[in-house]
């Protein structure tokens, strides 16, 4: 709980698909909690319960902990085989700050920037509070690594300030406004990268966008942000998490051989503040722009992408997520709003010829429209 009037910060995939949430106390109350917001990304979510002068934890600082102090992580795991629900400890020592975990292919949750403890975290622990030993709040239980699923001693924590920084985005906007800056750096093929350059190389810079407004160049090597050094693409990725946009991101870079200090103001995600065009009723396209081409990587200049895409609509189709829409029949795609008239004047009677670049790749299905 992190304010007297019920809001209460877990992790996401607790309450993923949840048709029913309810929130124990430790006195054994039961309340119904609504889901404010969740960021899978972050794998934090909010909810809220009704109530006044409920308990709250103190809020401490992760800043400020140092390799070896103790903390403490609760939570409750394996409470349904238990028949009390009193929260239980675990005590261990802060193993490692600043830890980023590589993603997998499949999670769209990025891990950067963790607090790496050895206090035994189960399945129960997830959402739970990482204390320090003033009892204060320092992260949110979120992971463990474990070839059985149990604690081998191995536990992060999301840092209690990115949580507080989420949960402010969701109360405000309802969602997780997403930080641009408009460029690339060396990815998971050049991890190593940064012990040659000194830093992580700028391998793509968006033409029009909050990084070349700044004055970055496409030859600069960025050495550290937010006073934070950058030596890989998972460094970089958790400074982006800590700033929203409008914010300033002090990075450093490498030029010529010289290191220089440049302020970036943040700007939304293309994606995320582009105009949204619906087609199929269940299908969502934006144009694509240099800016939405540099952020999502595209091949293609010009088209719509499909940033969302119904179950039914690509059994279908055999369209895709990420998908640009280059062509119709002869029609040729500038805009997401060209599709939508040009699916607005077929009359179902024939096949529509959709060309598509893929993952690089150009190609084209066939289908109806009804």
């Amino acid at each position: 709980m992190v304010s007297s009037d019920g809001t209460v910060i877990t992790n996401q995939h607790v309450v993923e698909g949840a048709e029913e949430i309810v929130v124990t106390t430790r006195d054994g109350k039961d309340y119904d909690a609504t889901l404010l917001g969740e960021d899978p990304l972050t794998d934090i979510a909010v909810l809220k319960i009704e109530g006044l002068g409920l308990p709250t934890a103190t809020i401490g600082q992760s800043t400020d902990l140092m390799i070896g102090e103790w903390v403490v992580a609760i939570g409750n795991p394996y409470s349904y085989l238990l028949g009390n629900t009193e929260p239980s400890v675990t005590a261990g020592v802060v193993s490692g700050v600043g830890r980023n975990i590589i993603p997998s292919r499949n999670s769209e949750t990025i891990y950067v920037g963790m607090i790496q403890t050895d206090a035994a975290i189960n399945p129960g622990n997830s959402g739970g509070p990482l204390v320090n030993a003033l009892g204060e709040v320092v992260g949110v239980n979120s992971s463990i690594f474990s070839g059985t699923g149990e604690s081998v001693g191995i536990g992060f924590a999301i840092p209690i300030e990115r949580a507080q920084r989420v949960a402010a985005e969701i109360e405000r906007h309802g969602s997780v406004r997403r930080s641009w800056l408009g460029v690339t750096v060396a990815g998971s093929d050049r991890m190593q990268a940064w012990k040659e350059a000194g830093g992580l190389p700028i391998t793509d810079i968006a033409r029009v966008g909050p990084a070349s407004n700044a004055g970055l160049r496409s030859d600069d090597v960025i050495v550290s942000a937010a006073g934070h050094p950058m030596r890989t693409f998972l460094d970089w990725e958790a400074a982006k998490l800590e700033v929203s946009p409008g914010e300033t991101l002090d990075v450093v870079v490498n030029r010529g051989g010289r290191n220089r200090q440049i302020g970036v103001v943040v700007a939304d995600l293309p994606t995320a503040s582009a105009e949204r065009v619906s087609v199929l009723g269940d299908m969502d396209l934006i144009t694509v722009t240099p800016a939405v081409k540099q952020e999502r990587r595209l091949e293609a200049d010009q088209g719509a992408l499909i940033v969302r895409l119904g179950d039914r609509t690509q059994s279908v189709t055999r369209l895709r997520e990420g998908d640009v829409i280059t062509q119709i029949n002869r029609q040729q795609i500038t805009s997401a709003e060209d599709v939508q008239a040009v699916f607005r004047g077929l009359n179902g009677r024939t096949a529509v010829r959709v060309y598509v670049v893929r993952n690089g790749s150009r190609g084209y299905t066939e289908f109806y429209v009804q």
